[in-house]
């Protein structure tokens, strides 16, 4: 199919979690959204032994890209999240010409292709380097529950906790080695996250050289405490991608 036919096609949302999620985060979003979706998973999820420590950010990729060569929508506008912003810039650049527009919800845009490590200024770079190379990559409770869970209800934070899955040491490491890719871009600023401050995500939005910035006053996961919210930015969105 050449570059023309697929201009001519409805895109279709593909959901891409951060780290420790699951798909399942995204689902009150999915209601009355109105267009095609495909809900990604990371590697590792419903295992209950354990994470694969020897993953690279290569593997999660191409664990993502497989999933959406074998969906039947072509054109495809990338939703992510957190983490899920590192991997996205690379799987982007392998989508050759099937990618309409890019929605980076809360994510990390590392500057000219760089890590997820990377973003962070460089003492905290190198103790953040030694905490996850010593004691893995899921926080204690108590820190889900205070950053990535602020703003929730004690049911949902329950939920997040126990089906939280740590991940890889190498999907935080390695580089993304992708720029932001030149389709419509649109970041979603959170303005109470405690898990990637305001000032983190103006980084990553000058990073990210978006069309668009749209703020949510809500915590690190919008998908559970606003779900109409984000239904909303991503309707508008799509609007605006079929209409150019």
């Amino acid at each position: 199919m050449n570059n023309h036919a697929y201009a001519q096609e409805k895109p279709g949302f593909v959901f891409i979690h951060g780290a420790g999620l699951n798909s399942e985060i995204w689902s009150k979003v999915l209601e009355g959204l109105g267009h095609p979706y495909l809900l990604i998973d990371f590697p590792n999820r419903g295992i209950q032994k354990g994470v694969d420590k020897e993953l690279a950010l290569a593997d999660y990729v191409m664990h993502i890209k497989k999933q959406i060569d074998e969906w039947d929508i072509r054109r495809v506008i990338i939703v992510a999240h957190s983490l899920g912003g590192v991997l996205s810039l690379k799987l982007a650049a392998g989508l050759h010409g099937r990618l309409a527009g890019f929605v980076a919800v809360g994510a990390v845009i590392p500057k000219k292709g760089g890590s997820f490590l990377s973003v962070l200024p460089l003492p905290k770079r190198i103790l953040m380097s030694l905490i996850l190379r010593k004691m893995g990559t899921r926080p204690p409770e108590a820190a889900i529950r205070a950053g990535l869970c602020n703003g929730l209800t004690e049911e949902q934070a329950a939920m997040i906790i126990k089906k939280f899955t740590p991940e890889s040491v190498r999907v935080y490491t390695d580089r993304a080695v992708a720029p932001a890719p030149a389709v419509p871009k649109l970041y979603v600023k959170l303005s109470k996250d405690k898990e990637l401050s305001p000032s983190m995500q103006d980084k990553m939005i000058s990073h990210f050289a978006p069309h668009a910035v749209e703020s949510l006053e809500t915590g690190h996961l919008p998908m559970l405490s606003d779900p109409d919210g984000v239904r909303r930015l991503l309707q508008n969105f799509i609007a605006r991608v079929e209409s150019t």
